[in-house]
């Protein structure tokens, strides 16, 4: 699933793309929405939620605003393709179009296509934590929210969205390894929970303005992970091969890695 930093990046190609500009065409290509034509409106601009994406757009009528919704998910992207381009991915995988003179933004796969009243959207991200890459980022509010649930297992208080809103389980696995501790550990085995909100406020805040996220500063492939899918490989720092296992709630495992050295197992 698409980090935090990802979905910004979409959220400023769209916003570039689409806001002050007139819709001239649109087509929802989800059954709730079928029949909505936004034409006439105009786009007042598009921000990210942690992994949420909020489209704003002001009727022509001078009817109330309007957000459109979308979360990527696993597979979702949105693509920004001038008049007489191909779409880069097949037709019947785009979920939404939005056409203003010269452009449409294609969202392809996903996850979540609504349009409520931008009164409400409290309702679709109200229940998110401190965004992370977001205007009001309060790290203090984050830790307070991450130490709330101390016996919890790190790697899952972290990719909570609640807690936190802008995490995946690629930045989980380097916060671990960065921070020393076994993603399976409790909460309370970190160290310094204060250092490990800074140092994931910095990694996105690094990631955030280029397609290549690393970790490690070095932008190289296959340089630019600690341990995220590193499995079996050596690790950087000790030399000893990177594990990898499927940790979670039933239905909703992740692959999880870690340095058995660096990051010792999990503490009881």
């Amino acid at each position: 699933m698409p980090e935090g930093d990802t979905v910004y990046r979409a959220a400023r190609v769209l916003d570039r793309a689409l806001s002050g500009r007139v819709l001239t065409r649109t087509d929802f290509r989800v059954p709730a929405l079928a029949t909505v034509d936004l034409s006439g409106a105009t786009v007042t601009e598009t921000v990210s939620r942690g992994k949420h994406l909020l489209t704003r757009i002001r009727p022509g009528d001078g009817g109330a605003a309007q957000t459109l919704h979308t979360h990527l998910k696993m597979e979702g992207s949105w693509r920004v393709v001038p008049d007489g381009r191909r779409w880069p991915r097949p037709a019947h995988q785009a979920r939404v179009a939005l056409s203003v003179d010269g452009t449409t933004a294609v969202g392809f796969s996903l996850g979540i296509v609504e349009l409520l009243p931008s009164a409400q959207e409290d309702s679709v991200v109200g229940h998110l934590g401190p965004d992370l890459l977001g205007p009001d980022w309060d790290p203090d509010q984050a830790l307070v929210r991450l130490l709330a649930e101390p016996d919890r297992p790190l790697a899952e208080a972290l990719l909570d969205q609640r807690v936190l809103a802008g995490l995946g389980n690629m930045y989980v696995a380097e916060l671990c390894f960065l921070s020393g501790v076994h993603p399976r550990s409790p909460v309370r085995s970190v160290p310094d929970p204060t250092r490990m909100m800074r140092r994931a406020h910095q990694l996105l805040d690094l990631n955030k303005e280029r397609a290549v996220q690393s970790t490690t500063g070095n932008l190289r492939e296959r340089e630019r992970m600690w341990v995220y899918r590193r499995d079996r490989s050596a690790c950087r720092r000790c030399g000893t091969p990177i594990e990898i296992a499927m940790t979670g709630p039933a239905g909703r495992e992740r692959a999880t890695y870690w340095c058995p050295s660096c990051q010792p197992g999990a503490q009881a």
